[in-house]
Formats: structure tokens, C-alpha cells, sequence
């Protein structure tokens, strides 16, 4: 049903058309009877097809079928000029920033060609002899075309609702809105097919809608057994709603996948990937996932080991801890910090194996505003390094890495000696 909603305003209508064509074949109670009464079989059905066929052929004299050929013609043409005439106005309207106005002129612009075909065919068969049985069936197909051009036309206004939301949303600067824009979008679209679909279903094919009703009862039950997945995605996209892990624009991470959330829908929403790609997720997976939202985060931490020489002075190392804490104390360095909250902290904390040391973090806390974001973090980091690099080549402090000193015996400059503890109580050989 989602799928329906998402396609292109020209193709919604034109599925509606087809998956409602079966019911072309009923005619009226009357017309159904007289058919059920002489079709025997087959055969009686096709030789009564083809007597009422050339009962048409026969009595309409040749310029009624030049009539109905010129309101098919006529009917396309001024279709086609009603078309491009709304659509260029609607176009001319949006481009000088009335939109709204501009969908009144552009939502009847693609129903007008089929409106004008059905006037078109409307007048044309008034020049045809047809017996009873295909008239009604003729009148009913013109009804039903004429009723869809008006059901398309409502649902292309649709669209009005959609950006009457859209501008509240840039006026409130809500998340919620956001969210609910499509939704409510597709709500709407959907109240729209079920109502032309019920009318049509009255009006022209005389079908009792209550009776059909009370059918959806008994049928009701097979259904929900078998939409359970679409009933717990509908209650997903509600939980999210309601309980708000994350909304529109936010960056998550769910499941192994990290991205913005571009849409919340009925069934499922849409995560846009790092990679460009467009990752669906049903809306159940949230109810019972962990979901991170990244966005959500009010900083970002950064810890890092500075490690020196063991041959480094004490004077030394503290001169390293201080260097460091002028780096983050300079006015460019500081500006993303809150000091007051979580200032940052620098110890000379432990004794590696191979190394000294110095403990280092910071928080950088997130403001769009100031443009504080994931980039802004990493080119700070950047800077912070290539200021310490520069500070401690001119202090001749040291880096250290991971390395092993071996002293060979037969090495000059590091002379080994061997000594030998004998103990009194033994022998030379070491024995008792």
C-alpha cells in the first residue's frame, strides 16, 4: 500500500484505473439479468456479442461514426491544450515563489486530458444507435472516467496539505512536524483513493456498500493474520513517534548501519549512508533495537598517550605537561571547550615499558552554529598535533616508541662481567 503512495502523481491514478477495470463488465441489475438468462455458454455469448455489435453497425449511419471519431479527436486536442495551458501557469506561479497557488493550476493540468477525452467520447456517442444493454454499459464507463479525472484532481491536491505542513515545520523549526509531514501526506492520499474507490463502487456500479462493509468484518480477521508484520511496522513508526529515539536529520546508528534518517514512514524509514546509499529499515527492528543517535551526542572526547624517552629529565617531562596545557589553553584551542563543566585534563600518569607517559583529554562540545561539528573535531585535532610536534622539536623533547636495548658480551662499549658467588660451605665444583 506504501508503495502506491510513494510513485508519481501520474501513475497513482492510473493504477486505481486498472485495478478497478474489472468492474467495467457490470451493467445494471436489469442489463445482468438479461445476460445471465441468454448466456448458456460460450458460444451464445459470442453470437449474442456479435448481434449487438452489428445491431450498431447497422443502424448508426456513417456520419454518427465520423462523430464520435471528431469527439475523440476534439476531446484530445483540447485535453492537450488544457493540459499545457495549467501546467504553464501553475509553473509560472511557482517560479515567482507561489507554490501553492501554482499546484491549484498544476493538480488538474494531467486529469484534464482524460476529462476532456471523456466529454469528447460523451458527445461523439450521442450519434451512435445502441440497443439498451450497451448504452447503460456505455454510460457507466463515461461515469466512471469522469468520476476518476475528479478523484485524480483531489488527489494531486493533496500536495496543498503537504506544504501548508512543510511551512510550519520551517516555522517552527519542529522535528515532530518533520516527521509527521509525509505521514499525514499519505494518510490523506490514502482517505482519498478508499473514498472515490467506495463512491464509484455505489454511484456507477451499484454495488451495496454496506453489505460489502459487513463483509470486511468476516474477512477482517484473515487479513490481520496475515498483515501482522504491517501492524507491528505501524506501531513501530508510532513508538518512534511517541517516544522519540531519534527524528529526521539525526545521524543513528542501528544494526551496524550509520547514516541521517531522511524519512519516517508507515512501514519503514530511510537511512541515508555514508556511502550515498539508501538503507530501509521496518519500523518493527525499533521497538525491540538499540538504536544510538549520534546526533544527540553534546560533545565529542578525545584521549590520546603522549609518550617520551626514558632518558627525558624530570624538568623535562614537566615542561612536556605544560607545553601541552598552553596548547589547549590558546584562545583558538579553547573555544569549543566548556571549562567550566569539563575542563581539560593532563597527567603524567604512568611508566610504559618503553616510555613515559602523559595522559591527555579533552572535550569538544557540538554547536551548529558555530560550525562545532565532526569536521570542525577532527581539524582541530589536527592542529592540536601539529602544535605539539612544533613545541617539543624546539624544547628537544623526545617521542617515543617501542624499542629493546641488547648488550652483547664481545660489545667494547659495554663491557659484561660474569661473577660467580661460591659459597664456603662447598667445594670448587659446587658440591657439598
Amino acid at each position: 500500500m506504501e508503495l502506491l503512495f510513494t510513485m508519481p502523481r501520474r501513475l497513482s491514478p492510473m493504477l486505481i484505473c486498472i485495478a478497478l477495470w474489472p468492474m467495467f463488465s457490470l451493467a445494471d441489475t436489469t442489463t445482468a439479468a438479461a445476460v445471465t438468462a441468454t448466456e448458456t455458454n460460450d458460444e451464445d455469448a459470442l453470437t449474442m456479442l456479435g448481434t449487438v455489435l452489428g445491431t450498431v453497425f447497422e443502424q448508426t449511419p456513417l456520419w454518427g461514426w465520423g462523430a464520435l471519431f471528431l469527439g475523440i479527436l476534439g476531446g484530445l486536442a483540447v485535453g492537450k491544450i488544457a493540459s499545457s495551458v495549467l501546467n504553464g501557469i501553475g509553473k509560472r506561479l511557482t517560479d515567482q515563489g507561489l507554490r501553492m497557488r501554482g499546484i491549484l493550476f498544476e493538480a488538474p493540468a494531467s486529469p484534464s486530458s482524460l476529462l476532456c477525452l471523456s466529454l469528447g467520447i460523451q458527445l461523439g456517442l450521442l450519434s451512435i444507435v445502441m440497443p439498451p444493454e450497451v448504452a447503460a454499459f456505455a454510460q457507466n464507463l463515461l461515469k466512471f472516467l469522469l468520476l476518476l479525472s475528479f478523484g485524480w484532481i483531489a488527489f494531486n491536491l493533496v500536495d496543498l496539505i503537504d506544504i501548508a505542513i512543510m511551512r510550519r515545520v520551517e516555522e517552527s523549526n519542529s522535528k515532530l512536524a518533520a516527521q509527521l509531514a509525509p505521514l499525514i501526506r499519505k494518510t490523506f492520499r490514502i482517505f482519498v483513493v478508499i473514498v472515490f474507490f467506495l463512491f464509484i463502487a455505489q454511484n456507477v456500479f451499484g454495488v451495496n456498500i454496506s453489505a460489502w462493509l459487513a463483509g470486511l468484518g468476516i474477512a477482517g480477521l484473515a487479513i490481520s493474520l496475515a498483515s501482522q508484520d504491517s501492524v507491528r511496522n505501524l506501531f513501530g513508526s508510532i513508538t518512534v513517534m511517541l517516544d522519540k529515539p531519534f527524528a529526521v536529520g539525526d545521524r543513528i546508528s542501528f544494526s551496524g548501519i550509520d547514516g541521517f534518517v531522511e524519512e519516517i514512514g508507515l512501514r519503514s524509514s530511510r537511512i541515508r549512508t555514508f556511502t550515498g546509499h539508501i538503507v530501509t529499515i521496518p519500523n518493527m527492528r525499533f521497538i525491540d533495537g538499540t538504536v544510538e543517535n549520534i546526533s544527540a551526542r553534546p560533545f565529542l572526547r578525545r584521549t590520546l598517550d603522549v609518550t617520551i624517552t626514558y632518558d627525558t629529565p624530570p624538568e623535562k617531562v614537566e615542561e612536556a605537561v605544560q607545553i601541552i596545557k598552553d596548547i589547549l589553553a590558546a584562545e583558538d584551542m579553547a573555544a569549543p571547550f566548556q571549562l567550566d563543566k569539563r575542563p581539560p585534563r593532563i597527567y603524567f600518569n604512568d611508566f610504559n615499558s618503553a616510555s613515559l607517559n602523559i595522559a591527555v583529554s579533552y572535550w569538544y562540545f557540538l554547536s551548529e552554529e558555530l560550525g562545532h561539528d565532526w569536521w570542525g573535531f577532527l581539524a582541530h585535532g589536527e592542529t592540536f598535533n601539529h602544535r605539539l610536534l612544533r613545541a617539543f622539536n624546539e624544547a628537544g623533547i623526545e617521542f617515543a616508541f617501542p624499542t629493546q636495548t641488547l648488550y652483547l658480551a664481545g660489545d667494547p662499549a659495554r663491557e659484561l662481567n660474569v661473577r660467580a658467588r661460591i659459597d664456603p660451605s662447598t667445594d670448587a665444583s659446587g658440591q657439598p
